[in-house]
């Protein structure tokens, strides 16, 4: 049995993963697939996946390549979500900023740099037309520490994926104002280069195993239901995030990644746009 590590969010997107292992199908092909779940996001993925606490990382196509650019050994094996993560712009309930202008200079809570909520302030920022040199930031942590952040007055504004954050919307913590989809793919599985050197065949059962249940996840009877159930949200609200999520069972083509390094790039994020085969395996 070959044990290997894997992270990602405590979101929706990944119940296909524990699917799979709650059904035995990695322990049927000899791998012992070890879910960690990673509530900080991106951010500490990509110091995990540097420091070998992972091996694999279901991750924010943004953030791990802008790891890779700064020198994270790790590749993209595959795009896992197509679609665009819809990121919602919240503030707290009773503040006073009303719309998306009204955030202008103003602080933003981030999980910590590196982070989704941390790269997408600046693709948001670029949106509005704002000046990117001017965004503050204050450390959360998690989704907890945004809450405690709004609520105090710490921060002024939090990014976090829409539908995942509306049970806080509903229960009157937070009010969005705004959207900001990615203009990208937002999900992609990343593997450490020492894994994929040595252990190459393994990564591709891991892939076919997981494809093989995105590919019919929407199809599963009442997965709305189980969905809402595990996530504490709306059936509503999850019938609605499920028609507009696609999973993907392909590697991340050239004309995309280059989109994402030229807008980092242009943000400052990344200092240097890198050949494709640098990012992709």
């Amino acid at each position: 049995m070959k044990t290997i590590k894997i992270a990602g969010v405590p979101e929706h997107f990944n119940l296909p993963w524990h699917f799979c292992i709650d059904d035995g199908e990695f322990e049927e092909a000899g791998i012992d697939l070890q879910w960690t779940d990673v509530p900080e996001g991106t951010g500490k993925m990509c110091q995990m996946l540097r420091d070998g606490e992972t091996d694999i990382a279901v991750i924010l196509t943004e953030g791990i390549v802008k790891d890779i650019t700064a020198g994270n050994s790790c590749k993209i094996v595959q795009v896992y979500v197509k679609t665009p993560l819809i990121w919602g712009v919240h503030v707290a309930a009773n503040s006073s900023y009303k719309s998306i202008s009204d955030l202008k200079d103003k602080k933003a809570a981030i999980s910590r740099y590196g982070s989704g909520s941390h790269l997408m302030s600046y693709v948001n920022a670029q949106n509005n037309n704002w000046d990117t040199t001017k965004l503050e930031f204050e450390i959360v942590n998690t989704i907890d520490g945004a809450v405690d952040a709004l609520s105090n007055e710490k921060a002024d504004y939090f990014m976090w994926e829409r539908f995942m954050t509306k049970p806080l919307v509903d229960k009157g913590i937070f009010r969005k104002i705004e959207e900001c989809p990615t203009p990208w793919p937002c999900f992609v599985i990343a593997v450490r280069d020492e894994v994929l050197d040595n252990d190459p065949y393994i990564i591709e059962q891991i892939l076919e195993i997981i494809n093989a249940t995105t590919e019919e996840f929407k199809q599963i009877p009442s997965i709305d239901r189980t969905l809402a159930s595990k996530y504490n949200q709306k059936l509503e609200d999850i019938q609605e995030w499920l028609s507009m999520t696609n999973w993907s069972q392909k590697q991340i083509d050239k004309k995309t990644l280059e989109k994402v390094q030229n807008q980092l790039h242009t943000l400052k994020i990344i200092e240097k746009i890198v050949p494709f085969e640098m990012i992709v395996k």
